[in-house]
């Protein structure tokens, strides 16, 4: 058995320090930089763990266990189109209801819209950067300890094909893979941030930014989804990402002054 080398746990353990600090330093600038509210950071990550961990992932299931789920899972247009779909949705609606019913009294601050993006983005990267290369690191470990294969013989049907897969990628990809998660968390927060800053003006008035967060979500998702699924590199995939990122926060930057 392959052995996970040295240099990938460490970028592994930067990785996941990394996926905790973002949201501790969004929420310590926003505040002491930008003189933000504290409720919208959390009503962020509320309404992401609500929305996107439990809403979505429990249509996901159900979705998945009918006939036509496999037939989705099994093809990479149809999952990205449907995955795009069900992300922009309940995480779009989730930043609808947030600041239209919970923070009415915090729209008299434009900031608390990033604040808002601040906690949303933030715990997405705490909890898929972070928490995954605390996995990665912990499976890493008993690969190198000779432990795997016990591992291996405990488990079955696909989640025995998911984990050798986990394996040969810790095993076999270069080092420096496992630092892409940071610039890929990086611009996924930038567009948490600059779609909560088109909702947040939606509810202020201009009522078709909501469709164009939903768009340009479903969008972004489907698209880096569409290249993963057909193993464009992940340097290009993270590229390609990056210029929709900077796009979108450089539109959401406009209509952001537009409101102040």
């Amino acid at each position: 058995m392959d052995r996970v080398p040295f240099l990938s746990m460490v970028f592994m353990f930067i990785s996941c320090i990394v996926g905790f600090a973002i949201p501790i330093i969004l929420f310590i600038y926003f505040r002491k930089k930008k003189h933000a509210d504290i409720a919208p950071f959390f009503i962020g990550v509320i309404v992401f763990i609500f929305f996107a961990m439990f809403l979505e992932s429990s249509v996901h299931r159900a979705v998945f266990a009918l006939p036509f789920g496999e037939t989705i899972k099994n093809n990479v247009i149809l999952y990205a189109l449907y995955g795009g779909l069900m992300a922009a949705i309940f995480e779009e609606t989730g930043r609808l209801v947030a600041f239209k019913f919970i923070l009415g009294k915090n729209r008299d601050k434009n900031i608390n819209a990033c604040m808002y993006g601040a906690g949303h983005g933030g715990f997405e990267a705490a909890s898929v950067l972070g928490l995954t290369m605390i996995g990665s690191l912990a499976l890493s470990v008993s690969i190198n300890n000779g432990l795997i294969s016990t591992i291996l013989d405990n488990v079955g049907g696909n989640d025995l094909t998911q984990l050798k897969d986990t394996v040969n990628t810790l095993t076999m990809s270069p080092s420096y893979i496992f630092l892409l998660g940071i610039v890929e968390r990086i611009f996924a927060v930038i567009l948490q941030i600059s779609l909560s800053v088109l909702v947040w003006s939606s509810v202020k008035g201009k009522r078709y930014l909501f469709i164009a967060a939903l768009l340009i979500h479903f969008v972004a998702d489907t698209l880096i989804v569409i290249l993963n699924g057909f193993h464009v590199p992940l340097i290009f995939v993270e590229l390609i990402f990056g210029v929709i990122s900077i796009i979108v926060a450089l539109f959401s930057r406009k209509i952001y002054v537009e409101e102040c």
